[in-house]
């Protein structure tokens, strides 16, 4: 690791070993942490495919292990100033962005023809906005007449735009509040060109980021065991750690790999080794739950408020994963390498 990024990561750790443990579940509570990190400038972290990718997915990690749906909104946003230095674009200073690209069949943006001033009105419904309750700004995608994608930026606190409560239910990740947006002619500012947020190398190689958040929630989670065998000579408890213990480190060991391919090849498509990683530390993540149950029964779903915590918002937060969907599109990629790939 280099010396900014050990330095980021521990200022990082520093700062966050100074809250609470859970932090105060409640999305305004959330979004002062994210300020503060802000405000420290540990936002800024090194851009992915810049040769300090793994030190990025480092720290996603460690907001994760503190807490997963400060570490949701600190995702997002970092996200967005990553798209930020790839399409240059004129942001106001101490804005907290959220990241909302999905796009469900029945909620869809649309904007109009570009203003002299080159902004644009956008209208209708975007879901899954992590953030949007207590954020100031959202980059997310809309459609032109063309019917072309457009990633957009807008302040959230302008007429035309109503954040409601609809959309959101869940009890794990329930701070994150990612209800849906009504727009109503609001005026968003484009950012880069049209289709241009699937098209750059970011799109993918933030999706390992994505797996990084699980991992350092699935590592911390971990400890739990970790901590019980130390103190209590249980085989069944150990045999479990020693799943968690490979399980965990296979994960590790393709995040690092998966980093160090992306920043050799900063330009290329990361499609294929990005939907591994994410497939493993699903995996992973998901195998640490089970062992941690099985191994110690109820304790940590009841008795211990930051494992709780985790067990309530990490299964929420792997179904960013589709899946067997996910699994089949990257077995269409498998089928077409060369018989050599899996040759070690």
């Amino acid at each position: 690791m280099t010396g900014s990024g050990t330095r980021l990561l521990e200022r990082l750790g520093a700062l966050l070993d100074e809250w609470p443990h859970p932090t105060p579940h409640h999305p305004a509570a959330l979004v002062r942490s994210l300020q503060r990190l802000c405000d420290a400038g540990l936002d800024q972290l090194p851009r992915p495919g810049g040769g300090q990718t793994l030190q990025r997915w480092q720290a996603l990690a460690t907001v994760a292990a503190q807490d997963l749906s400060l570490c949701k909104l600190y995702e997002g946003h970092t996200d967005a100033l990553a798209i930020f230095q790839h399409y240059p674009a004129q942001v106001p200073a101490q804005a907290t962005w959220g990241m909302w690209a999905a796009e469900p069949p029945q909620a869809r943006v649309t904007l109009d023809t570009e203003q002299r001033d080159g902004s644009v009105r956008l209208h209708g419904r975007k879901a899954w906005c992590s953030g949007a309750t207590v954020l100031s700004h959202g980059l997310l995608t809309a459609w032109n007449a063309h019917g072309e994608q457009q990633l957009v930026a807008v302040a959230l606190q302008q007429p035309g735009v109503q954040v409601t409560e609809d959309g959101w239910q869940a009890v794990g990740m329930a701070a994150t509040q990612s209800v849906e947006i009504l727009f109503d002619g609001a005026i968003g500012q484009p950012v880069g060109p049209p289709n241009g947020y699937l098209a750059r190398p970011g799109f993918w190689q933030g999706g390992a980021g994505i797996a990084a958040c699980w991992y350092g929630a699935a590592s911390r989670l971990a400890e739990t065991l970790r901590k019980h065998c130390a103190e209590r000579d249980e085989p069944h408890a150990l045999a479990h750690l020693g799943q968690v213990d490979c399980t965990l480190t296979a994960a590790a060991s393709a995040l690092r790999d998966c980093a160090a391919w992306i920043d050799a090849n900063p330009e290329a498509d990361a499609e294929l080794p990005v939907r591994r990683v994410r497939a493993i530390v699903e995996h992973s993540a998901s195998a640490v739950i089970e062992h941690v149950g099985r191994a110690l029964g109820a304790a940590p779903y009841c008795r211990d408020a930051a494992a709780a915590r985790l067990l309530a918002d990490l299964p929420v937060f792997l179904r960013q994963s589709h899946a067997e969907r996910d699994l089949a599109a990257l077995g269409g990629l498998a089928a077409r390498q060369p018989q050599e790939s899996w040759t070690l």
